[in-house]
């Protein structure tokens, strides 16, 4: 039996942008960097990047978040533990931490 299931999201920073496809076919939906200023990752570094959301993850589901091909392949940045996993209860700030595994310094700016 199909069911239709709800996200709810809300904006917890001002400059939050709604998450979305990039394309029709897209699998996913991109969640963006919410934050001031362009913000450096060293190679070899971590970084932690808000969302600017906070989500109510539908009971016996969970939200994952895989690196998009543009930061992987163009840039060597990819999600630090490799798939982040937003469980059900969680309620507070959707928030990212990215790992620089080039040897360039990147960049990511707001909603990146």
């Amino acid at each position: 039996m199909e069911q239709n299931m709800v996200l709810k999201l809300m904006r917890v920073r001002e400059g939050a942008i709604i998450p979305k496809q990039a394309t029709a076919g897209s699998a996913g939906y991109d969640l963006c960097a919410c934050i001031d200023a362009p913000q450096t990752i060293e190679p070899g570094e971590r970084c932690v990047f808000p969302s600017g959301l906070a989500a109510e993850i539908p009971a016996g589901t969970a939200g994952f978040v895989f690196t998009r091909s543009g930061l992987g392949i163009k840039k060597g940045i990819h999600v630090t533990n490799g798939v982040g996993v937003i469980d059900s209860d969680y309620r507070g700030e959707i928030k990212v931490a990215l790992y620089n595994h080039s040897g360039n310094t990147a960049v990511i700016k707001k909603g990146e």
